[in-house]
Parts: C-alpha cells; structure tokens; sequence
C-alpha cells in the first residue's frame, strides 16, 4: 500500500496539470483579447498633418490635409465630392469660381479673394499648394457645397457628411469594446461606454458593425446593444446653388449655318435665304481663332447683320477653330489674361454689331483643355447674360471619348447646346457610310438630353452627303451637296432604295476604277430626322450649310417648325 502512494499522488498531479492546462486552453478560447489595433495603420494615416477620411460610413482613399489648425481637400476630392466648379488657374496662380453673374478669385497662397469688384478676406489661408498639388480649405469649399464635417486626433481623421438619409442607431448597454473584427479574439480599435449611441451598420447573428460618435467602424457584441431607432440627421442646407437665367426663345430655333470664307462673302446673304423658309437665326462663320493669346480674325460686317434683322432673323455669329493654325486650344483656355482677352473681344465685337447671339464651335478639344474650355464657356456666359447675348456651343454626338466637354455643365450656363448631328462617317473613316443615320442621330439626341434640358437642345442636320469610292484596302470620299448628289446618281444610272437601317435613300455601282456607294441625303432622309426631333421635344434644328440644300427641302423643315 506504501508503494502505492506515490504512484496515486503522481497519477493525482498528472490529472491536475492536464486539468490546468484544460482549463488554461478554455480560458484563452473564451476569453477576451486585450490586444489593441495600430489606429495609425487602421486608418492608414500616412504623417503628421495627414487626415484620412470616412465619408458617410465608408473610410475612402482620398485623405485631407491639416496645416496650421485648417483643413484642406486636393483639388481632385473636391471635384469628386463636393464641387466641380472650383478651377485652378495654374499659369497664374489663381483658384477662380464662377457664379452666374461673376467671378469669385483668389491668389493662391493668401487669404485674399475678390467677389466680382469686391474683395474679402478669410481667417485662414484659402488655397495653398503641396508640391504641384493644390489643396482648398474645407471651410472654404463649405461656402460652395452642403456638407459636414469633424475633425478627430490621436490620430488624426476625420468624419463628412454630404447626404443625411435615415440611419439605424443603437445604445451601448454596458462598457465594452469595438473590434476590428467580429469576434473576441479581434484586436480593440476603441472602447466605447454605457450610454454611447452609436450607428448600426450591419446586424449579424452575435455581433453587428457599428460606426462611434468619433468615426470608428468596427464590430460589438449584440447583446452590448439595445434601444435600436431609426434616426434622421438634420441635412446641411448653408449652401444654395445660384440660378442661371437662360435667354432662351420661347419658340423653335431653326438656325441656319452660313459658310462665309471672306468679307465679300456677306454679299451672298440675299441670294442663300431666296429659297428658304422659317429661318429665324443665321449663324455666319465670321470669327476664327488666330495664335494662342485669345486673337481671332473676323469677317463680320454691319450691313450683313442689318439684313438679316430687315428680314426678321437673329445674328449668331460663329466662333471656330476649324481654320485656325498652330493654335493649341489649352494655351488659349488655360491661362485666365487669355481667356479674359478672348472673351472681352468677342463681347465687343458683339455689341459693336448689335449681334444678337455667339455660336461657340471648338472642335477637337483635347482632355487636358477641357477643363479650361468648360471654364471659359462658363466665365463666357457670364457676360453674354450681362448683355442680353445668347449663347449656343456646339458639340459633336455625345460618345466616351468627348465625355470632358461636359455637356451638363455646358447645358447649366450656356442657352443652348447645339448637337453636329452628322459626320457619322467623315473624310478620314476607314469605312464607308453614312453621314447620318437615323440610329447615330437619334442616339446623339437621347444621349444629350440626359444632360442637358430638351428645351436648350438644338440638333444640327447635314445638307451634304459623301459619295464613297473603294478600291481593294484604299477608301475615300468627297462631300457634296444634295443637287450635286442627285446629279452623280442621275450620270452614273444608280438605281436607289430606301435602306430601313439607315432611313435614307441608298445607291451603289461598280466602276473601273472601284465600288462606289451613296447615302443620300434628301428630303425623306431629313423628314425622319425631323420626326425623331419632334419625338424629343428639343428646342430646334441647325442646318450645315446653307448653299448645299435643295429648295424642297425648307418645305420639310417648315412642316417641322409648325408642328
């Protein structure tokens, strides 16, 4: 029994170690970790004066910056998020925003801006680069957009607002703890105390990710919550947007471009409208850009715009880039003394000849002047307002890669925005085809008026067709008018057909010296544009150009004008 002892003693300590360690193993299973997340790293803050940022109730890549007490918003965020129309004047450095009767500037750098003649100050510094990157005080851009926001430390973040929907919300029931994750094992991001309200953002079956008062997101027990409502947030309401009268016509717009190449070619006036009907603006090509400092060259004459108001009919004269040579649009745009010069002698000149409108034509903007082309058409409109000048800007049909002539912003200052509803296939096509389907146009109109309102829709028709020639890999084309069109069918015995697709009349042959195609343009062709533009309420028709018409055809488009 004596030798027995020992081996019950040790058989004892075995069981109660093995039970230790059991007991040590459920211990750590169940019990809570004490373990505390890197904030720094949870929110990626990225150094001392960086503020990364939860919007809503999502922590979003874009990050603030505070300098001095003040926090700032790259440019770029406050495009995205709160305000498209602040713009950075890099080559002078100045930060313009332009309302619809003036411009509100600012020298970057100072706490100085001139609102129109007037000038103000701020409390902190307005705008203020890092680097090449340009950054506008919060509070600031507060004077532009409804939002919120609150600055927390240690470390730095902070929580925006820009809509206040109904929220779901709860109360802490007892002092605990938000994790990173759902679970006891997850490290703390902060503890939270009975009272606390916080923000139920996703219920599951034991925990639920909640946002704090102090805009940590993270996950607590459920059964540390209880009381759950809905809440409504009071919305920001500081801001309201300005309206921007439109002098728009109550009445269809038909408006007639005329391809005028030299002051002798205003004698022709007389002769272009003998035929036509219901034109009630003409739109002469008189001015064209020449170098980059906002000079143009002009055709314009006083007795051209006297005849045309004898007969009854508006003046908007044209502006282009078409002819112009080695001008680059950006240089022209970007800096504001050129645009400002531009725009000062396109206003003079306006009402030297009591011109009624401008007819804004930039064509082949690249991505980087969009920006100041938008900017330009905005500070443009503010002083054609001023005097009474309408409006119009011409857009190609609206695809992807014209998306940064931003026909919304366009449809906001401008009074009209006009649609090139034609060159579907053009000179440089490497496939024949129409100039103008019935698909392209129609899609052009719906595509703009999702931006821009029926009302200040104006949709250019062609008066022209291509006749294509192929031959083997080699394509061309010549562009020419409706009788000169009809003449080729009638030479060369084109037998036509109406082609459904299209909706126009479609010729072909074959030649020595290749397969020649058509798709005319004419009166039934332009007849169906015309009832597609009816359909969409739009305010009118352009045509290009006066001079390549039939006379039958101001038959169809009186027909519309009446409708």
């Amino acid at each position: 029994m004596k030798k027995a002892i020992p081996v019950i003693i040790a058989i004892v300590l075995i069981i109660v170690v093995a039970g230790a360690g059991f007991g040590v193993k459920l211990l750590e299973k169940y019990s809570y970790s004490n373990e505390r997340a890197d904030l720094k790293e949870y929110f990626g803050v990225r150094g001392a004066n960086d503020v990364p940022m939860i919007l809503q109730d999502e922590r979003i890549e874009e990050h603030a910056k505070l300098w001095d007490g003040v926090c700032y918003f790259d440019l770029a965020t406050v495009h995205k998020y709160f305000n498209d129309r602040f713009y950075e004047d890099k080559k002078e450095g100045l930060l313009l925003y332009a309302l619809p009767d003036k411009v509100v500037r600012t020298q970057i750098g100072t706490d100085i801006l001139t609102r129109g003649d007037e000038s103000e100050t701020r409390e902190y510094v307005i705008a203020r680069y890092e680097g090449d990157m340009l950054y506008i005080a919060a509070d600031y851009v507060k004077e532009y957009a409804n939002f919120s926001y609150e600055l927390f430390f240690e470390p730095n973040h902070m929580q925006v607002y820009t809509e206040w929907n109904e929220r779901q919300v709860a109360t802490i029931a007892k002092d605990t703890q938000v994790r990173y994750q759902g679970g006891i094992k997850s490290d703390i991001l902060t503890d939270v105390s009975e009272g606390d309200e916080v923000v139920v953002l996703e219920e599951m079956e034991n925990w639920s990710k909640v946002k704090t008062k102090d805009a940590f997101i993270g996950y607590v027990e459920n059964k540390r919550l209880e009381g759950q409502s809905t809440q409504t947030p009071v919305p920001v309401t500081d801001y309201v947007e300005p309206v921007y009268e439109s002098n728009t016509r109550d009445y269809k717009i038909n408006m007639a471009w005329h391809g005028i190449g030299g002051v002798d070619g205003n004698e022709t006036l007389d002769a272009m409208l003998a035929n036509t009907k219901s034109i009630n603006v003409i739109s002469p090509t008189w001015f064209t850009l020449v170098g980059n400092e906002g000079d143009f060259s002009s055709f314009a004459t006083q007795s051209y715009v006297d005849k045309a108001h004898e007969r009854g009919i508006e003046v908007w004269a044209l502006v282009s880039n078409v002819e112009s040579v080695d001008v680059d649009l950006y240089e022209v745009f970007a800096g504001t003394t050129n645009r400002t010069h531009l725009i000062d002698g396109l206003i003079n000149t306006a009402l030297e000849y009591g011109l009624d409108g401008l007819n804004i034509d930039f064509e082949e903007i690249s991505l980087d002047a969009g920006e100041p082309f938008i900017q330009f058409i905005r500070e443009l409109s503010i002083r054609c307002r001023e005097h009474g000048i309408v409006l119009s800007v011409d857009n190609y049909v609206p695809m992807g890669h014209t998306d940064h002539y931003d026909r919304a912003e366009q449809g906001l200052v401008a009074d009209y925005v006009v649609i090139m509803g034609y060159d579907e296939h053009y000179a440089g096509s490497d496939e024949a085809g129409s100039v103008a389907s019935i698909d392209f146009v129609e899609r052009g109109i719906a595509d703009t008026v999702e931006q821009v309102p029926a009302e200040k829709v104006i949709n250019g028709i062609p008066f022209y067709t291509r006749i294509w020639e192929t031959s083997g890999t080699s394509i061309s084309s010549q562009a020419v008018g409706m009788e000169k069109a009809q003449a080729y069918i009638a030479n060369h015995g084109i037998t036509t057909r109406w082609d459904e697709e299209t909706c126009q009349n479609y010729g072909e042959y074959q030649s020595e010296e290749g397969f020649c195609q058509v798709w005319l343009e004419d009166a039934e062709s332009i007849r169906v544009k015309l009832n597609i533009m009816q359909k969409y309420g739009i305010a009118g028709v352009a045509e290009w150009k006066l001079g390549y018409e039939e006379p039958s055809i101001w038959d169809v488009i009186e027909e519309y004008m009446n409708q």
